[in-house]
């Protein structure tokens, strides 16, 4: 497997990442297949895994710690913070007071002394940035982390997290990891692009877009008895008429297409973003071994221009189909008295 260069740290990671949400009671509670799956994963190359306090609130990072035991050095890891892990109203967000206390929690669950990539999962407009570049640059300094990145940012924020670094001098955000797909294209508008210009590296999380792009919801079809739909629809369109009616319309489009590239949907909805010039890294999220052999090749897929400008007639570049797939709501929308005197 090829390794990509993830931004300006040096560090030099695969194509795809494996991403471990779905590591315990969150999808897979069977530790011995979970730890096949990194063991598969990284016998095929994949050398950057993914994961985040609150995956199954910790158990994730507990699985993966010690699937990981005896091949830790081969190993790019990153996790996250922010969200809650805690009745607590401490025990969240991207405080110092939290950021030093959920660091050791997460480095003690993965029982390793060191992260190689920090990242904050969310923005918290309740603290100030420069208190989070702070505290992350600290971390730094003591050698608990190699680099640190955001998920989820806007544009605006991003920009203003290098401002506050540059001007306060502290250690810069290296990476960032939006949502992207074909059916969530909302990061090629100005994400992407403000990534470029910082020469961020770029993992994107739900290059699947939650399963829609496996090919295995398609119309007139009942939902796979084992699949996150059947156990959630509300998170995944399913009873959100027009959303899933025009997913289930582009999904059928992206078969035909598929076929005729003569490769999976699977192998389409990866290589095409990968094939963004500001991609690094597609995160993976595979539930079973079957699932993680089939998205495993997908870095050597190369969709021709023809092909990326037929995605582009059916999704056209910047928008998204379902408005959730964003991955974060800014305050100012979610609540009417930020936009009201």
């Amino acid at each position: 497997m090829n390794h990509r260069t993830l931004g300006r740290t040096g560090i030099q990671v695969s194509p795809l990442c494996l991403g471990t949400m779905m590591f315990g009671a969150w999808g897979n509670t069977d530790y011995d297949e979970c730890e096949r799956i990194v063991g598969t994963a990284l016998d095929a190359g994949v050398n950057f895994i993914d994961t985040a306090d609150v995956y199954a609130f910790g158990e994730s990072e507990t699985i993966l710690g010690k699937a990981i035991r005896g091949r830790r050095d081969e190993i790019v890891l990153a996790t996250k913070f922010h969200n809650p892990m805690g009745d607590s109203p401490n025990r969240r967000g991207n405080s110092r007071r939290w950021i030093m206390q959920a660091v050791e929690d997460s480095l003690r669950r993965l029982d390793t002394d060191w992260i190689d990539l920090y990242q904050v999962h969310r923005p918290d407009p309740h603290t100030d940035i420069d208190e989070t570049l702070g505290a992350l640059s600290d971390l730094v300094h003591q050698g608990k982390v190699r680099a640190i990145g955001t998920s989820s940012f806007p544009a605006e924020e991003i920009v203003e997290a290098q401002w506050v670094s540059e001007r306060r001098r502290r250690e810069r955000f290296s990476t960032e990891q939006p949502s992207y797909s074909i059916l969530a294209r909302h990061a090629e508008a100005a994400v992407l692009p403000v990534a470029e210009r910082y020469n961020l590296g770029v993992l994107v999380w739900s290059p699947l877009n939650g399963g829609w792009l496996t090919g295995k919801y398609r119309r007139d079809a009942p939902l796979p008895a084992d699949s996150r739909a059947a156990r959630n629809g509300d998170h995944f369109d399913f009873r959100a008429e027009e959303i899933r009616a025009r997913k289930l319309d582009v999904v059928e489009k992206l078969a035909e297409l598929a076929a005729e590239a003569g490769i999976s949907m699977i192998h389409l909805a990866l290589g095409f973003v990968l094939s963004h010039r500001a991609v690094t890294s597609a995160v993976i999220g595979p539930r079973t071994l079957e699932q993680l052999t089939g998205q495993l090749g997908a870095d050597e897929v190369r969709l021709s221009p023809d092909l990326l400008d037929a995605i582009d007639a059916l999704v056209p570049p910047g928008t998204n189909i379902g408005p959730g797939d964003v991955g974060y709501v800014p305050p100012a929308l979610a609540d009417p008295a930020l936009r009201r005197r």
